[in-house]
């Protein structure tokens, strides 16, 4: 609900705030007061456009502000605020200003946004019927909404939903693979000739590395054995043959382990291991000599394979590492190519079985939604009498739509239409009335899908437009009824609608020293009265016009 109203400069408006209350409230004044401002200046908080000629002449700019209440339930609400990282709490506060230059700031809880979220976001917050801009019921896209939140069929359209969902999915794969299958189909002849290119390299897994690193050694194979050499003439040369040394120390020490009943049998047996490993490093050393090659062809067969690898990667746009990968994936695709049949009969077989689920599903709910729209168009019809429409007629139509554009809301079109004459066809609401004619319709609406609308606020302008007497006291109640569970400003030249207000406002133009300006006051009981009885009366108010006024107000 809107908590408090703050307008700055909006054309008679100079300085106004406003504390409102829940419930219903009315506007009432001589016409051309400035209502038609204090609506305006409420559309600008809703995304409406602003223009320039809105600023109050002689002033700079134009500051609009007003403190929303949100309700727990209002999730989507929530949910779009936190997509455009806005926090809240329960308030929302939204401030918008217009300069002369034609610069316009518009900020949602201290956060700047952009008119056209502010316009999504107000759509949440305020419905205005009248001789405005229409939201809400006049929009045919949210009479699906309003009919099942009105039906209470939440489990019905929870399993169509889910069983939409599972559909969707289900086509998504078969697609997904019916494209594979084309796909690979279309290379088929290219994918055969290229696993058996591949199967004839044969690329393997760090093969590159591998052959690089012997690449390397090829290269460097005559330094090598040059040091290998320059190891085995170390162990085995004339002057310094490692293993003479050892056998030589041996022999001491086995003579004095004789002579010492074995005490030095330890360091023999370290000599003696030593003399092992040397002569295992020799054969080492040896057979390292041996397989070193400085056979050119041998150098030559690496650096073709090399040459054969890399011209493959660069064939298919890889490189060599992943080689082996891309073949997996070639013969995975022959794989799929030959399964694939299999596969995507069993594909199609899921999916319709999941749309004649989801079928099945949609047929529920539209059995639930003709149920529903029997009982709302009687609710209506009942109504509409007492708003001196007697004649006129309120119908749902609900048509099947046409396959492909069956969605997770279900086969239905749903659609609000009326008629006002007898005879005449029934079409859209926004275009078989105008004036207090349309606003009943919405009233009789409202009334009836209360607990189901899409925002707390609602502004009736004019809603008393053409009726008087008892059909004007009929919408006063009504209006008072529907101030039950929703906050309702009304703007009214009825007294019988006024009388019905819970909190009542009135708005004055005031001229001085050729300056108008228009205000608002509250009224307190005694004030009211007064109102009521100036609109009964006019502006010499008789002792008659209060008695009636008090019988209307009651009390």
């Amino acid at each position: 609900m809107l908590k408090s109203l703050s307008i700055r400069n909006v054309v008679l408006i100079d300085k106004l705030d406003l504390d409102l209350q829940s419930g219903f409230t009315v506007f009432s004044g001589e016409t051309g007061a400035g209502k038609s401002i204090l609506l305006g200046s409420v559309g600008l908080l809703l995304g409406q456009r602003a223009e320039v000629s809105m600023i109050r002449s002689g002033c700079e700019k134009l500051v609009v502000s007003g403190d929303f209440s949100i309700p727990d339930k209002n999730d989507d609400l929530a949910k779009l605020l936190h997509e455009h990282d806005i926090e809240f709490e329960h308030d929302i506060v939204i401030s918008r200003s217009l300069a002369q230059d034609g610069r316009s700031k518009i900020f949602i809880n201290d956060q700047p946004v952009t008119q056209k979220f502010l316009k999504e976001v107000g759509a949440f917050l305020v419905e205005i019927h009248g001789q405005f801009d229409n939201q809400g019921l006049l929009d045919s896209a949210t009479h699906m909404r309003l009919l099942d939140s009105y039906g209470d069929y939440s489990d019905a359209l929870n399993a169509m939903h889910e069983a939409n969902r599972i559909y969707k999915n289900a086509k998504a794969t078969r697609e997904s693979a019916e494209s594979m299958i084309a796909a690979a189909q279309a290379e088929e002849e290219n994918l055969r000739h290229w696993v058996n290119e591949f199967a004839q390299i044969k690329p393997q897994k760090d093969e590159a590395a591998l052959l690089e690193e012997k690449r390397q050694e090829m290269m460097n194979a005559e330094k090598i054995a040059e040091n290998l050499n320059i190891a085995v003439g170390a162990l085995n040369g004339s002057h310094s043959n490692v293993r003479d040394v050892l056998r030589q120390a041996q022999a001491a020490l086995a003579r004095a382990n004789a002579l010492t009943h074995e005490k030095f049998s330890t360091i023999y047996e370290i000599l003696d291991t030593a003399l092992i490993n040397v002569e295992e490093a020799g054969e080492e050393i040896e057979q390292a000599l041996h397989e070193i090659s400085l056979n050119q062809n041998e150098i030559n067969n690496v650096e073709e394979r090399l040459f054969c690898l890399k011209d493959l990667a660069r064939k298919h746009h890889t490189t060599v590492e992943e080689l082996p990968a891309v073949w997996t994936d070639m013969e995975n695709k022959l794989a799929n190519l030959e399964q694939g049949e299999n596969n995507l009969f069993e594909l199609k077989r899921a999916e319709k079985q999941a749309y004649d689920t989801y079928i099945h599903k949609a047929k529920v709910v539209h059995e639930e939604r003709l149920a529903a729209a029997t009982k709302l168009d009687a609710a209506i019809m009942k109504e509409l009498p007492a708003l001196k429409m007697e004649k006129a007629r309120f119908m749902t139509r609900i048509t099947e739509k046409t396959p492909d554009c069956w969605n997770e809301d279900g086969m239905d079109d749903v659609r609000f239409l009326a008629a006002t004459n007898p005879g005449a066809e029934a079409g859209a609401l926004n275009k078989i009335a105008s004036g207090g004619e349309l606003a009943r319709f919405m009233l009789a609406l409202k009334v009836n899908l209360a607990q189901t609308a899409s925002a707390d606020t609602l502004i009736f302008d004019e809603v008393d437009t053409g009726v008087g007497g008892a059909t004007a006291q009929a919408v006063g109640e009504r209006l008072a009824k529907l101030g039950e569970n929703l906050q309702v400003f009304v703007v009214t030249h009825s007294p019988q609608v006024a009388a019905c207000g819970r909190q009542h406002f009135k708005v004055e133009k005031i001229c001085c020293d050729d300056v108008t300006t228009t205000h608002l006051r509250a009224l307190n009981s005694f004030e009211k009265r007064e109102e009521v009885a100036r609109m009964l009366s006019g502006e010499h108010i008789t002792e008659e016009a209060r008695a009636a006024a008090q019988v209307l107000i009651g009390g």
